[in-house]
């Protein structure tokens, strides 16, 4: 059943891949960034001009997410799915983090999928129906870097489960996708400083491999989907094995090779 989907961050990589593989399985999408620019230039390398909104809205400001909503209801009807895929971070330690780098990060990772969330619940509800999918990451329940960023994405898995408990009376599901590291142009810099940085990385994973963004959109496809109408509440790993261990610690630690 084709549906209107709302994807937050549509202009990045991820966002993109999002949406493509929303219109390729024939829903109506709104793509939402707060860059038009590159907000532009997504839309127009995506087509699909009568299935495809983008809307220059920024999830920090309520406002400015309840005008965009506002929009897409006028042009699409009802929606039916809310992405919060925009986030984003700053600091990568503790010791370089600064007051106003931390509420950046609480605010664009965390605060910004409330707001957005509360920009469309009042919808589903009336509706009966609806779907949240929160993008995540491993950095929500493990140490990787990135303090507060991590600290805000651990909060939204938090936040997928209150959604999942106190709106599934009202038809409405909501669960999370955890990526590993994806690649994407966020990796630009460290790529250029160290061409090799992906390989090196794959040491730690156990399928040896680093995701690429249709990996995401093919899990968010599912969760969205049918298929998945008994799944709420979940925040599912799509991360190569990171979160589960280390295949190069388990090889020191039982000081075997396998």
């Amino acid at each position: 059943m084709s549906q209107t989907i709302v994807v937050t961050g549509g202009a990045g990589d991820i966002g993109q891949a999002l949406c493509r593989r929303f219109l390729g399985d024939g829903h109506r999408v709104a793509m939402l960034d707060r860059s038009g620019e590159a907000l532009s230039r997504a839309v127009a390398a995506l087509g699909s001009p009568d299935q495809l909104l983008g809307i220059e809205a920024d999830v920090t400001s309520l406002a400015s997410v309840q005008s965009a909503v506002g929009r897409i209801e006028k042009r699409f009807g009802g929606i039916g799915v809310l992405v919060n895929n925009a986030g984003g971070v700053v600091s990568p330690t503790l010791g370089t983090t600064q007051e106003a780098d931390w509420l950046a990060d609480i605010d664009l990772n965390l605060n910004g999928a409330w707001r957005c969330v509360r920009a469309v619940q009042d919808g589903m509800i009336a509706r009966g129906r609806g779907t949240i999918l929160n993008i995540s990451s491993v950095n929500g329940s493990g140490i990787y870097g990135y303090p507060a960023y991590s600290a805000a994405k651990a909060g939204l898995n938090q936040m997928t489960r209150f959604l999942a408990v106190e709106l599934g009376r009202h038809g409405i599901r909501a669960n999370a996708i955890a990526p590993g590291s994806v690649k994407t142009q966020a990796w630009k810099e460290r790529v250029e400083k160290n061409p090799e940085i992906f390989e090196r990385l794959k040491r730690w994973y156990p399928l040896s491999d680093i995701c690429v963004p249709d990996d995401i959109a093919g899990v968010a496809a599912f969760l969205i989907g049918p298929d998945a109408r008994m799944i709420t509440g979940a925040v599912l790993p799509v991360d190569g094995g990171l979160s589960v261990g280390s295949t190069t610690m388990a090889r020191e630690f039982c000081g075997a090779d396998f």
